[in-house]
């Protein structure tokens, strides 16, 4: 099979191919329930992953259920989040998650996507990251990470994240969009950085418009995995 001509047939070989180099992909996020998770993603805001799992244990050692979170004390919270920064706004944004999860969700984190983003500090991306990560449902997070490389793969020309999610969701099955997306991040954060991506050790080099060698003559390192 040649290099394929469409974004649709562009984006199911980059998933076929990631699915071979990433087959565990998992979310980096320390968590042991959907409402962790949701408390993770929220930190997660301009913060990395590493950093959130630094402070979720403390997190939730001190608040281990809404009910706990939607009680706390502002001013506490704030010195257990602050380094993951924008902590004041993150504190009222998990006290008011909390306090959603009790008044209109029986104290239990929704599974749809339109319930998900009504909750204080929930967008479309923190939603399908619960979705797809905590309950196996279809969701396609788009981060930093997936719009860049979205873009640099010419799968997309669009800069809104709500836009590159539906164009990308619709050349997908619905079942591998949130394995495609952490596929993604995990490609975005090892392979192809923002400012020096590594195109000489990419799985995707040979089909990517934004390949930095291209070189006439240069042999071609993949093979198509899609029949």
């Amino acid at each position: 099979m040649g290099r394929p001509r469409t974004p649709r047939g562009r984006a199911r070989e980059v998933a076929a191919r990631l699915a071979v180099e990433y087959p565990g992909a998992e979310c980096e996020l320390h968590h042991t329930s959907p409402f962790q998770l949701l408390a993770a993603t929220i930190l997660s805001a301009q913060c990395t992953d590493a950093r959130v799992n630094m402070v979720t244990p403390a997190l939730f050692a001190r608040y281990p259920d809404p009910a706990a979170l939607a009680a706390a004390d502002p001013r506490e919270l704030e010195e257990i989040i602050r380094s993951t920064g924008f902590y004041q706004s993150k504190a009222k944004n998990l006290i008011g998650m909390a306090q959603g999860l009790l008044d209109r969700f029986g104290g239990e984190v929704p599974t749809a996507l339109d319930d998900l983003v009504t909750l204080p500090g929930v967008g479309r991306k923190t939603g399908n990251v619960v979705r797809s990560v905590a309950f196996d449902l279809p969701g396609l997070p788009v981060d930093t990470h997936v719009g860049r490389l979205a873009r640099r793969l010419g799968l997309t020309e669009h800069d809104d994240p709500v836009k590159v999610e539906h164009e990308l969701g619709s050349f997908l099955p619905a079942h591998e969009r949130g394995r495609f997306s952490l596929r993604l991040i995990l490609h975005g954060r090892r392979v192809c950085d923002a400012r020096r991506p590594r195109c000489e050790d990419c799985v995707l080099e040979d089909l990517c418009p934004s390949s930095t060698l291209r070189v006439r003559g240069r042999p071609v390192r993949g093979r198509s995995v899609v029949t």
